[in-house]
């Protein structure tokens, strides 16, 4: 069986704004596949970059159906710990891409982002990195 794949923000916002793209098309094959998982902070950051209310529902009815990673205490502080390892190694990461990495890590889930900086979090197993709006 396939790990599932936790697709961050910005495969999202590449998935909602280019369809057609390497990552919008592999994004829907995952859909496909069923191993798409969601995180509260990934909602939470599509849902507050909607510009009109029927966006809104839009990016809540494609992607709350979707099986959710809940944060745990462990959770938090295992994102506590890899930020203060990266950052007494004079990295930072943003808390929000922290606890991404902490719940994929820890629920075993490969992680689909255009960010860079997810690659300096030892444990993290990327997807792919895409190229934004490339025609696949």
């Amino acid at each position: 069986m396939k790990a599932n794949v936790l697709v961050d923000t910005s495969i999202w916002i590449e998935y909602f704004n280019h369809r057609h793209s390497e990552a919008g098309e592999t994004v829907e094959m995952l859909l496909r596949e069923e191993r798409v998982v969601i995180a509260g902070i990934v909602l939470t950051e599509l849902l507050q970059g909607a510009k009109i209310k029927r966006e809104f529902d839009a990016i809540l009815d494609s992607v709350a159906a979707l099986p959710f990673l809940d944060a745990t205490l462990d959770t938090w502080i295992e994102a506590g710990r890899i930020s203060y390892s990266l950052r007494r190694k004079g990295v930072t990461v943003p808390t929000t891409d922290i606890i991404i990495a902490s719940l994929a890590i820890e629920n075993h889930c490969s992680l689909f982002s255009m960010d860079f900086h997810f690659d300096q979090i030892p444990g993290v197993e990327l997807y792919l990195r895409p190229v934004p709006g490339k025609p696949s």
